[in-house]
């Protein structure tokens, strides 16, 4: 029996219904930028000091500045103060004080202003920002702020629960109706976020989008993985992540256009009721139909694209029979992930680099930062780092293959980190040089391990095992921050250190797993197992 890559040389690898189906799902795939990195903008915290009408006042009675009022608002430990004492807590003074005047109002109460006692915020806190975050609206500073690290957990925690199982569904009742069911799912909760009443409703709508928003990424990049033919697949499949990519530039420029959180959730939600549509423009992947069997409905959709594209279909491929060999339907298990060598090999190494790539790449932005202070120019930098990553993994595998370029990804960010500990702070330039290197090192790994992921299991459970071993990026996801902000308490360098070793350790083994360059997609649990060879 033909393999569906036989019959697209034949009616069109990449023709016009390919190329309408990438630009369908590529739309899908920008939507989902928001959702994944969205809580920069949503959770932006601003500079904020406690709310106290008693220094007001005296600050109008007295013509102060900004700056003069804010001397008196925060405590006056100037630099030596932590930041938490400084924003969360005040002068216990009665500011309504006759004897308090205009030039040092706190000079005839205490010598040093060390002494003065301190108190909580009780009037609540001013935000030194024009517009408005969940951060400003729901006061999640101070005592609260582990709320707003809940918030950016919860998304991860539905990444990692909404993988699995929805990667199960994908495989076991098809690509297409998974795929509306996420949309439609994240959807409604996107909007009912952006009107949530209450931080409880949101963070629920929040989890909600995680359960459902990245397996629905990961559908979609299987499908159009599913319609293009060999030599196309993996151009596209980067090509795709690159959407990812203008996803987070345009999404800069909304939230810049947007300032308040509300508006911008509203905005980013509301279209994706539009991929709804894709019930007319997107049909079922041809190859999982023929993993279950289902021939005739294949067969349809196959000759639906041949017309789209103007190719004859054949006559040796106008009607396509059961394998013998193959029996009953397969159905997927979490089992046929680990149940024989070179799988059970495949899946291990796999979510292991899954697990690197989410640590190094959320790491590295979170620890080195980048120079100024706006947030919006600082963003939009950072994801420009990315477009170069993808065009030489475009360049790249073609010719050299998978294994090498995506090994040496992995140890050019390890070795980037390693080296970034050794460089003198006063070599600045160096410094963000090296992080650059390292960035876009982790972005072509990240970009790689989508890809192979796919080519790496046979098609009745490629979708499951690309869900259940990206869960992994999840529980990287929800980890690092700790990593980061924990060691960098013990010594400023050290989390770059691990991030050093766990990328170099990756890079090695990513050299046991087998090339895929010019091999068909697996259609069988042997055809796996003989890839080695």
């Amino acid at each position: 029996m033909p393999t569906v890559d036989d019959i697209l040389e034949h009616i069109g690898e990449f023709h016009f219904f390919q190329k309408q189906i990438f630009f369908f799902l590529s739309l899908f795939s920008a939507s989902f930028a928001p959702i994944y990195v969205g809580i920069v903008f949503l959770g932006f915290t601003p500079d904020h000091h406690c709310r106290s009408p008693g220094v007001a006042e005296l600050s109008r009675r007295c013509g102060w500045t900004r700056d003069q009022e804010l001397n008196y608002t925060l405590p006056g430990l100037g630099a030596e103060g932590d930041a938490f004492t400084r924003q969360c807590r005040m002068f216990q003074v009665d500011w309504n004080q006759s004897a308090l005047g205009c030039v040092d109002p706190l000079a005839d109460l205490a010598a040093n202003r060390s002494h003065l006692p301190l108190g909580p915020c009780e009037h609540g806190w001013v935000y030194d920002t024009p517009g408005s975050s969940i951060v400003t609206e729901f006061n999640l500073v101070c005592a609260n702020s582990w709320m707003l690290d809940l918030f950016q957990s919860a998304v991860n925690v539905g990444f990692f629960v909404g993988s699995v199982g929805i990667g199960y569904i994908a495989d076991r009742f098809g690509r297409k109706l998974c795929l509306l069911i996420t949309i439609l799912i994240n959807a409604t909760a996107g909007v009912l976020m952006a009107i949530s009443p209450t931080y409880t409703w949101m963070l629920t709508f929040r989890l909600i989008q995680g359960l459902v928003s990245k397996a629905g990424w990961l559908v979609s990049y299987i499908l159009i993985t599913e319609f293009v033919g060999l030599s196309y697949r993996r151009t596209v499949g980067i090509l795709y992540q690159v959407t990812f990519t203008i996803g987070l530039l345009l999404l800069t420029g909304v939230a810049y256009a947007l300032p308040q959180w509300r508006w911008l959730q509203f905005t980013v939600s509301l279209p994706n009721f539009c991929f709804l549509l894709y019930y007319w423009c997107v049909p079922e992947s041809p190859r999982w139909l023929i993993a279950q069997n289902k021939n005739a409905k294949a067969m349809k959709i196959i000759k639906h694209i041949a017309k789209k594209n103007g190719k004859p279909l054949p006559a040796s491929f106008q009607n396509l029979r059961p394998d013998e060999e193959v029996g009953a339907k397969l159905n997927p298990s979490f089992l046929d992930l680990v149940r024989t060598p070179q799988i059970r090999k495949h899946t291990l190494i796999l979510m292991y680099n899954w697990f690197t790539s989410s640590v190094l790449y959320q790491g590295l932005i979170m620890h080195m930062g980048l120079a100024g202070s706006n947030i919006y120019l600082d963003f939009f930098y950072s994801a420009l780092v990315e477009f170069p990553a993808a065009f030489i993994i475009i360049l790249s595998i073609d010719r050299i293959g998978r294994r090498y370029p995506w090994a040496g990804s992995n140890i050019v960010a390890g070795a980037a980190c390693l080296a970034s500990v050794f460089i003198p702070d006063d070599l600045h330039w160096l410094k963000i040089t090296t992080a650059c290197l390292g960035r876009m090192g982790i972005t072509m790994a990240y970009e790689m391990v989508c890809l192979v992921n796919a080519e790496l299991y046979p098609t009745f459970i490629r979708n499951l095992g690309v869900l259940v071993c990206s869960s992994m990026c999840d529980i990287g996801g929800i980890l690092t921050p700790f990593l980061v902000y924990r060691l960098t308490d013990v010594w400023h360098e050290l989390p770059l250190i691990v991030f050093g070793v766990v990328g170099l350790i990756a890079g090695v083994l990513v050299l046991l797993l087998p090339e895929t360059k010019g091999k068909a997609l697996p259609e069988t649990i042997e055809e796996v197992e003989n890839m080695q060879r």
